[in-house]
């Protein structure tokens, strides 16, 4: 199963969050994705402007395993995953500090600090879409009481570990997720609260009772000596920025996987230009030989028809490389990057992209893609440019399952684009527009102009075949909105 987000990351980068699930009784799981890419012409995007390592230059891809999946509920109880796995590493390294149980010290503490995030957002989301609306004020005291008994069985974890054979450097592990733990509980109270208000859903209970838990998570930051947001200090919230990211990246990068990138069919790519070489050169051999049998050596027609042979050979080698080199870009993707983790070799994904024409692009997605009558009109002078992005990944259930202590369904493939390179040639975001005023005078309104850039994806996974319409709207400002159909 393939699940997909697409979302704006910043000003100028939609990011792409392809969830690529393998089924739990299937060795092999594999997946394809196929993007098309509609540009409007005015853009100037075409395969002599943008070739395929500008392409590549505004894509970035972040490969990381999916979050277990635990309820928030299931993850305060003590004796239950993930907890007791966590708890468990603790103790291990109070009574034996060596390497193995300092790695595994280490790893429970970053999976389960990443476990609860995911926990609290599905948790969330769960309250804010909740269609009952009688059931709020006992979802959100759930949530109260859980996180409260998630944070205080951590935190007593201290004790477990505040022994002679615990280092400094091993105790900071401890308090780089303790300290991770409350910014989760704080953050996400807020958009808890925030969510809930501006769906009309809170109630003036559920506001103090979920402004208390931020407030003492404050008040905790402070006792620890931990960083806290401060009103009137601009220079130290940049350095809470920037220790928000760094913490981040320190905790989950027990999800993220390892990658090495290569060109894909570079073996069968030299056995064609071999090919391409070899008939160039049975071309001139025979060409040589015959006019060497016919006129003998050393004479003036062997002479010219040595000359002209050489001419053509290369030409027939340069059209040959040519031709396989089309071939190959049907067949073979650009770059394969194997995908490992602890060793363990999970999978594999290709990926490649090509500018195409309008007449090999599907029925389907053009149909999908829906283009209104007057720009189908315009389309017959100006046509759109269009991209296709494909996309195949394979992975294996076993190594999933050995790669790692908690139930993993498969890996998540986050894709940023930058659209810096399409916004070169936009005109002015604003144009003025002319209305019939008071008294008859003339007023000026300002439009803004925009420009769409239509995304249609196919989705492949055994039964599974699903196409999803997204629109761009950007302009020389950045991104403003996407669309989804």
């Amino acid at each position: 199963m393939i699940e997909d987000l697409v979302k704006i990351h910043d000003k100028f980068s939609v990011e792409i969050k392809l969830g690529f699930i393998a089924r739990k009784k299937q060795e092999i799981s594999d997946f394809a994705v196929n993007t098309w890419m509609f540009i409007p012409n005015s853009l100037d995007i075409n395969r002599v402007t943008y070739e395929k390592s500008d392409f590549y230059r505004d894509l970035k891809s972040n490969i990381r395993l999916i979050t277990p999946v635990y309820l928030l509920r299931d993850i305060a109880i003590r004796e239950k995953e993930p907890f007791a796995l966590v708890e468990k590493s603790f103790e291990d390294l109070a009574s034996q500090p060596s390497r193995t149980h300092v790695s595994e010290y280490e790893y429970h503490i970053r999976m389960f600090v990443s476990i609860v995030k995911s926990a609290l957002r599905q948790d969330i989301n769960h309250i804010l879409n909740n269609g009952m609306n009688d059931d709020i004020e006992y979802l959100v005291d759930s949530y109260i009481a859980n996180i409260g008994i998630i944070a205080e069985n951590y935190r007593q974890l201290k004790r477990v570990i505040n022994v002679s054979t615990i280092s400094k450097d091993l105790m900071d592990y401890y308090l780089f997720g303790d300290e991770f733990l409350s910014n989760l509980i704080e953050q996400h109270s807020f958009k808890l609260l925030d969510g809930l208000e501006k769906t009309g859903k809170s109630s003036p209970g559920i506001h103090t009772r979920l402004m208390h838990i931020i407030t003492s998570e404050v008040n905790y930051k402070k006792e620890k000596a931990y960083p806290v947001v401060e009103k009137e200090s601009p220079f130290r919230n940049r350095d809470l920025v920037f220790r928000l990211s760094l913490l981040k990246k320190y905790v989950e990068n027990e999800l993220f996987l390892t990658t090495n990138k290569r060109r894909d069919g570079v073996l069968v790519e030299q056995i064609y230009l071999s090919l391409a070489a070899g008939i160039s050169m049975i071309f001139a051999t025979a060409i040589a030989f015959s006019f060497q049998q016919k006129f003998g050596n050393f004479t003036m027609p062997f002479f010219v028809a040595l000359v002209v042979s050489y001419m053509l050979k290369d030409r027939i080698k340069e059209l040959s490389r040519y031709y396989f080199a089309h071939k190959l870009g049907r067949r073979f993707f650009d770059h394969r990057t194997d995908v490992t983790l602890s060793d363990h070799k999970i999978g594999w994904s290709k990926e490649s992209m090509d500018f195409i024409q309008e007449s090999k692009v599907p029925a389907e997605v053009l149909k999908i893609r829906n283009r209104s009558a007057i720009l189908e009109a315009n389309n017959r002078n100006n046509s759109e440019k269009i991209i296709l992005y494909r996309k195949l990944v394979r992975l294996n259930r076993k190594s999933l399952d050995d790669c790692s202590q908690y139930p993993t369904s498969g890996m998540n493939d986050i894709i940023r684009f930058n659209v810096s390179n399409f916004i070169q040639k936009m005109d002015n975001p604003i144009v003025p527009l002319f209305i019939p005023g008071d008294n008859g005078s003339i007023s000026i309104v300002k439009g803004e102009k925009m420009y769409y850039i239509n995304l249609v994806f196919q989705f492949k996974n055994e039964e599974q075949l699903e196409y999803k319409r997204y629109r761009i709207a950007l302009n020389r400002k950045g991104i403003r909105e996407i669309e989804t159909f």
